[in-house]
């Protein structure tokens, strides 16, 4: 059992998927020659983008240009203490609170 129908000046076959209950495969015909098959009902617009897909750019070979955590040569090892805070850049009478206050 196969349903044909124009759309445009495409002609459609739908017929049913092996081994599928109730789903059908739409083959797309130009001038007599398949050009592609959709699982859904296509469009005109999906039958001319069958016919005449648009142009894929060329892959770029993927460079890595920034990578975090490894330091360039010659830059001196890095320590795991935070830097000391600056005295001058607190408000007069704040005093910073020891570890023991934290919690």
């Amino acid at each position: 059992m196969s349903i044909r129908f124009p759309v445009g000046k495409y002609e459609i076959i739908a017929a049913p998927i092996a081994h599928s209950a109730h789903m059908l495969r739409y083959t797309v015909y130009l001038n007599g020659k398949r050009i592609g098959a959709l699982v859904s009902v296509p469009t005109e617009s999906d039958c001319r983008f069958l016919e005449l897909p648009p142009p894929v750019p060329e892959l770029v070979p993927w460079k890595p240009l920034y990578r975090p955590g490894r330091p360039k040569k010659g830059t001196p090892p890095r320590s795991n203490e935070a830097p000391p805070v600056p005295s001058e850049e607190l408000p007069a009478g704040l005093s910073l609170p020891s570890h023991r206050e934290e919690h």
